[in-house]
């Protein structure tokens, strides 16, 4: 193997980048392996890392040894990749996102058509809390190569102030949320902090993203599973299950895409041992 410094990896953009081990170590550290089991993994990739290998290749040498040492570290290892398995209609994030502000205080639904002043409009999740309601667009990618730039808030806001024109509600609407299960352009967050608007993506806020309040609230989607085939986990998505923890407690469904009995409670154990604890941050 050559110095760390001459590996040069090929990421999903196509973008060419050093090979860095500070970064392997970090994405680790999220699946909750002990040190020692991270210095051992990262002693492997080294070993079979090299010049051109790609972003993805070296994510599956660490989710296969992950894997191997213990189911619960890989899925959450697995978390970004998982929600854009969700895909491909979007749906599934709209919950998602729906869910996550449930559990922060928000009275939530999805999917709500309202009259602008100019033409109707679908809002993805609308949001009721301390007599305020605010609507959240959801954009959702199946692959990192997406960002949303500039012309998404652009886009967001004029909507945003169309329905506000010709809002009936008996409480006002005050906030417009954009959340992405991928990142926002620079340029978009300047605008969208010009203009107040609310930002949520994999790592923005800063400490409040995505992945911080997706561990922070065990909101795994069932897609983190290893031990439920793709088909099986697209089965159970478009029946409307879309957390581990909604599979966890109507079980029975696995009965009828015809999971054995045995890989039925490896599935149980697994959803316990990735959902038994909370991660606490301030929200």
């Amino acid at each position: 193997m050559k110095q760390n410094s001459s590996i040069r990896v090929t990421k999903v953009t196509g973008e060419v980048v050093d090979f860095s081990l500070s970064k392997l170590k970090k994405s680790l550290i999220h699946s909750g392996a002990s040190d020692k089991t991270i210095d051992k993994i990262t002693s492997y990739i080294l070993q079979n890392v090299y010049d051109g290998i790609t972003s993805g290749e070296i994510y599956k040498m660490a989710y296969e040894q992950l894997r191997d040492i213990r189911a619960v570290f890989a899925s959450k290892y697995k978390l970004k990749k998982a929600i854009y398995e969700l895909g491909p209609s979007g749906f599934p994030f709209e919950r998602l996102i729906a869910i996550i502000f449930d559990k922060m205080g928000y009275q939530t639904k999805v999917g709500e058509i309202v009259q602008g002043k100019c033409v109707s409009h679908e809002i993805d999740v609308l949001l009721l809390k301390k007599d305020v309601f605010s609507m959240v667009e959801c954009k959702f990618h199946s692959s990192d190569q997406y960002i949303c730039n500039i012309k998404v808030p652009l886009y967001i806001n004029s909507r945003f102030r169309d329905i506000n024109k010709h809002w009936k509600g008996e409480k006002p609407l005050k906030n417009v949320w954009i959340a992405t299960n991928t990142r926002f352009s620079q340029d978009a967050i300047d605008y969208a902090n010009c203009n107040g608007i609310h930002l949520l993506s994999w790592n923005y806020p800063k400490d409040k993203g995505l992945k911080e309040l997706v561990n922070c609230f065990n909101l795994y989607p069932l897609t983190t599973l290893t031990l439920l085939s793709e088909e099986e986990k697209d089965e159970l998505l478009n029946q409307g299950i879309v957390l581990c923890s909604e599979l966890y407690q109507t079980n029975s469904l696995m009965n009828k895409i015809g999971v054995s009995k045995v890989r039925k409670q490896k599935v149980m154990e697994e959803i316990e041992d990735l959902c038994h604890k909370n991660i606490k941050i301030k929200i």
